[in-house]
């Protein structure tokens, strides 16, 4: 059994995965890095409602920066990121069959 410290450590992973603007900012870099004002173009997202979420998201180890003359350009931090979609959206999959498994058999 995880000790309290190291639940609340998970609660705090899986908080963060729960805000939609972040978990939009996470499959954005997917596709790419991208700049700040790529990332506003993209989500209509604020510049100061984006760099807080990526500030989040970068002290959690899911996205990095590289800078690039005066530009940041971000990306998620490859096998973590695309490891934890993989594992949601397997189990998406799986649930939405058995779903409709269970509506073409009534």
């Amino acid at each position: 059994m995880p000790s309290p410290q190291l639940l609340e450590e998970y609660c705090q992973f899986f908080r963060l995965l729960s805000e939609p603007a972040r978990l939009q900012l996470i499959c954005q870099l997917r596709a790419g890095p991208m700049d700040v004002a790529a990332l506003i173009e993209a989500t209509g997202f604020s510049q100061s409602h984006i760099s807080r979420q990526l500030g989040q998201l970068q002290r959690a180890g899911l996205v990095r920066c590289e800078r690039d003359g005066v530009r940041t350009i971000w990306s998620a931090e490859g096998a973590l990121v695309d490891e934890l979609c993989s594992l949601v959206q397997t189990r998406l999959k799986r649930r939405l069959e058995n779903q409709l498994a269970q509506l073409q058999s009534a």
